[in-house]
């Protein structure tokens, strides 16, 4: 039988536009949510990948950009300036997955080009994680 929870993660999962089955299976591991090649790590290319479907769900107006409300919980005021080259106050698709690049170098203190669970818990780890959710 499934539980109230399963059914609300999974409705969830539906509406934030995740398949329901990786959801489900991940358990919300972002290993297993975003790792499109298996391998158990994440590179560059599936967490931008992510980045940009999360970028799409965050753009509420439909313009094209992020305003620091579409933002919020993910990037404060500094770094929103600071990732925002033409000081307009939001960024683009581009700028986002700048940012986004940008804390998946600071995460991989390995250099080997993934991520894997022990670099995402780390406060860089973390701090790309909160683009991605």
């Amino acid at each position: 039988m499934i539980s109230r929870r399963s059914i609300l993660l999974l409705s969830g999962a539906i509406l934030a536009g995740q398949p329901a089955a990786a959801v489900a299976a991940s358990g919300h591991d972002p290993i297993r949510m975003f790792d499109l090649d298996a391998d158990g790590t994440l590179d560059l290319g599936e967490v931008k990948k992510a980045a940009a479907g999360v970028f799409a769900r965050l753009d509420h107006d439909h313009d094209g950009t992020l305003d620091k409300h579409e933002l919020a919980g993910r990037l404060s005021a500094r770094e929103l300036a600071a990732a925002d080259p033409d000081h307009d106050g939001t960024l683009t698709l581009d700028e986002y997955l700048a940012v986004v690049e940008k804390r998946f170098n600071a995460a991989n203190r390995d250099g080997d080009g993934t991520l894997d669970t022990k670099e995402l818990r780390t406060p860089a780890g973390r701090a790309l994680l909160r683009l991605l959710r």
